[in-house]
């Protein structure tokens, strides 16, 4: 099954279009810096901007995003399929 998938619409698709509570990332071999200008943020975003095959068995798209209120995602990947795993910090425990 040949599923093309673009990296960049992919990325914006999870954030819901906007890069706005992003506070860094780092997918692939791109980078983009705490407190990155908004000229970094777009060439961030050009450097994700290609086509892969998801449905190859092999991941293709590696990362992670930190988010400004403490939260991150990863990439995860089973069997082929690659989606971004929205984590939250742990409770701690209470009585």
């Amino acid at each position: 099954m040949n599923a093309k998938r673009n990296a960049k619409f992919e990325f914006l698709d999870f954030l819901e279009g906007t890069m706005v509570e992003v506070l860094a990332a780092d997918v692939n071999d791109s980078t983009l810096y705490v407190d990155y200008t908004a000229l970094e943020g777009t060439e961030f975003l050009d450097a994700l901007d290609f086509e892969y095959d998801a449905g190859s068995g092999v991941q293709r798209v590696f990362g992670t995003i930190w988010f400004v209120d403490g939260t991150w995602a990863e990439r995860g990947e089973y069997d082929g399929a690659e989606w971004w795993e929205p984590c939250l910090r742990p409770r701690p425990p209470t009585r």
